[in-house]
């Protein structure tokens, strides 16, 4: 609930006037966060996770209906959950849907690249197709990224989904049954319509596909639809080499997003591209299970993961950020997921503290938002966003172990209302007293916490209106 009270100078003045849940003892003397609309950086396009390897059938196959909305709840409500903003699909490669496996529509060599395919839907798509359409009707969830882990063995070098390979017809291979490239464009335009799965290719060979794909996209008319991303690298290292090589190649243009894993190395600074760049893939897949947000520092925990954004968005400009999978059964017990789930009836369900970190974030930067610049604050750091319908969001990140009282300074707009929003040790994104007073806002930042400032944008001045419409008359 938004306090009446003014305050100065950056310090809430009564001790009501502070959360209940914070001790007066730990109160710092206040400090103030400058946010400076005139200047920007990268746009955002969103946070998400994957549902491939059929893990969207948990919640698709779910009998107990109550417990799959809550599940969809937690993963894209606005409100209540984490409001993720893009889904990450498998595109299937495989023969049969056994164990994990991701099926293809066109499990049969037709024949050869030249060949009529055929193509064989299911409607289930590994269970992703519904739940799908649930974040887009229910949910609003607009950004739908279709990953190719392979394309079907049979168009590769190794005849095999697995185990690398590379498609038939790129740069520096040579298969006796053809050119596989148009083939392959093809069948990913029809997707888009309507071991270990993975596919070898240096950047060359990227930018060569890529040519081919986009041409395949604009036969389809499906260019203002559907962008295509490259090139999911497991190391930003690789990453950089690729799309130098693609730059080169002359193809960059023809990218909508640079995708790029960190496990075999993070960013240390922006990439060199005017393509947005996204980390799809991040999660922490040696620690133990744990859904704590702060208990020394693991790379399990809520708070590690609230900084890991904040180092990507802020140090790195990346515009989308994507953990690995959103729901996924018990086993393995990692962090890889963000909500572990049992197969079976109860489906029983705990949620780790990593989905909080994330709805801090994406509940309150949307797809579009623009990131603004902000400095200063004792004890914390902080990022700001301007939405694209004109709200604020400004991101505060505890340093330590001492709660903070901060004023946030807007040159360039002025708040006459804020809201304020906390994950710590006992809160999901909860809401927090926040004042106002001179255009600045005001709250306290609990020790080890992620506290998000939300301020709505200024209303429209009313229309003006002929001297008949101000009298009481209405034209329709």
């Amino acid at each position: 609930m938004r306090l009446t009270d003014l305050i100065a100078a950056g310090t809430l003045p009564l001790a009501s006037a502070l959360p209940s849940w914070l001790p007066l003892d730990r109160r710092q003397s206040g400090s103030t966060i400058t946010v400076d609309l005139s200047k920007t950086y990268q746009t955002i396009d969103g946070f998400g996770c994957s549902f491939a390897f059929q893990r969207a059938n948990l919640i698709t196959n779910m009998s107990d209906k109550t417990k799959q909305r809550a599940l969809l709840d937690l993963l894209f409500n606005t409100t209540s959950g984490a409001g993720l903003s893009i889904i990450r699909n498998g595109i299937g490669s495989s023969p049969d849907s056994s164990s994990d496996h991701m099926n293809t529509f066109a499990p049969k060599d037709p024949g050869g690249p030249k060949a009529t395919p055929q193509y064989q839907w299911d409607g289930k798509d590994s269970g992703q197709l519904w739940l799908t359409q649930e974040a887009y009707n229910t949910y609003g969830v607009r950004q739908i990224y279709g990953d190719a882990w392979s394309a079907p063995g049979y168009m590769k070098t190794n005849n095999n989904e697995n185990n690398g390979g590379t498609l038939c017809g790129v740069t520096g291979t040579n298969c006796r049954s053809g050119d596989w490239r148009q083939a392959y464009a093809d069948y990913l335009v029809q997707y888009f319509s309507p071991g270990y799965a993975s596919m070898n290719s240096n950047g060359a060979q990227a930018a060569d596909f890529i040519k081919v794909l986009y041409a395949a996209f604009e036969t389809a008319n499906l260019t203002s639809q559907v962008g295509i991303s490259c090139c999911e690298s497991e190391g930003w290292g690789n990453q950089v080499n690729m799309v130098n090589a693609i730059k080169s190649a002359g193809a960059e243009n023809l990218l909508a997003t640079i995708t790029s894993h960190t496990y075999t190395g993070g960013p240390n600074g922006p990439m060199n591209s005017r393509v947005p760049v996204w980390l799809s893939e991040q999660c922490d897949l040696q620690g133990q299970w744990t859904s704590a947000w702060y208990q020394g520092g693991g790379a399990g925990e809520g708070l590690t993961w609230a900084n890991n954004i904040y180092n990507a968005l802020v140090n790195s400009n990346i515009s989308g950020y994507l953990y690995w999978e959103g729901v996924q059964w018990p086993s393995p017990t990692t962090n890889e997921k963000m909500i572990r789930v049992d197969q079976q009836s109860p489906y029983n369900y705990e949620v780790s503290k990593r989905l909080w970190a994330f709805a801090n974030w994406s509940r309150f930067v949307r797809p579009g938002a623009i990131r603004i610049a902000s400095s200063g604050g004792s004890g914390v750091k902080s990022a700001a966003f301007k939405n694209v319908d004109g709200s604020l969001a400004v991101v505060v990140i505890s340093t330590g172990g001492s709660a903070s009282n901060v004023s946030i300074k807007l040159n360039g707009a002025n708040a006459t209302e804020a809201t304020g929003w906390v994950t710590d040790n006992t809160h999901n994104c909860e809401r927090i007293n926040v004042t106002v007073s001179s255009g600045s806002i005001s709250g306290s930042v609990a020790a080890r916490s992620i506290t998000t400032f939300h301020i709505p944008a200024p209303p429209a001045p009313p229309a003006a209106g002929s001297e008949v419409s101000k009298r009481g008359w209405r034209f329709v």
